[in-house]
């Protein structure tokens, strides 16, 4: 099937959806709830489970070499709460919905947040910022896991919410 045949039958249309200020809001609130969720386990679960908090921001700066903490934690605040909602609605959700269309919404938003956790310790941690794959498997990379699913699963839960009083 060309382009163009893709085009006219739809199927992008179906998939993706408008770019309206409605779904870039929605995005904005998906992004704010699953980083607020992200944040209470990173920062008050998983202290109790690991003896302390998941540290994104000193991973920011791992890969961009630089110790500004307050720019690290906002390159990963923006990323959380405005790129990946949106990865989440125009990459993942239509890729999921071309390949997989049988899956639950809430099977999607987890694997998406299992896609944000290998891109974050291994794409970034490992192979930008040197640090071992995965970083080595200790507990905090668990820890990471669940908060990556929580996070991506949230995301899924604002969108279909969203969609569903729309």
């Amino acid at each position: 099937m060309s382009k163009q045949q893709i085009e006219r039958s739809g199927l992008i249309s179906s998939l993706v959806p408008a770019l309206t200020m409605s779904v870039f809001v929605t995005a904005i609130l998906a992004g704010a709830a699953a980083d607020a969720a992200w944040e209470f386990w990173a920062r008050v679960i998983t202290p109790l489970w690991v003896g302390g908090p998941l540290q994104p921001a000193a991973l920011v700066q791992s890969v961009f070499g630089f110790n500004n903490l307050f720019l690290a934690e906002l390159i990963h605040g923006v990323v959380g709460v405005v790129f990946y909602p949106l990865g989440y609605l125009f990459f993942a959700r239509p890729v999921a919905r071309l390949v997989t269309p049988f899956l639950p919404w809430w099977i999607v938003g987890i694997g998406f947040g299992v896609g944000l956790w290998v891109f974050a310790l291994y794409v970034m941690a490992h192979l930008l910022a040197g640090l071992p794959p995965f970083l080595g498997f200790i507990t905090l990379t668990w820890a990471s896991l669940i908060g990556h699913m929580i996070f991506g699963l949230v995301t899924a839960a604002v969108v279909r919410w969203r969609e569903r009083s729309a």
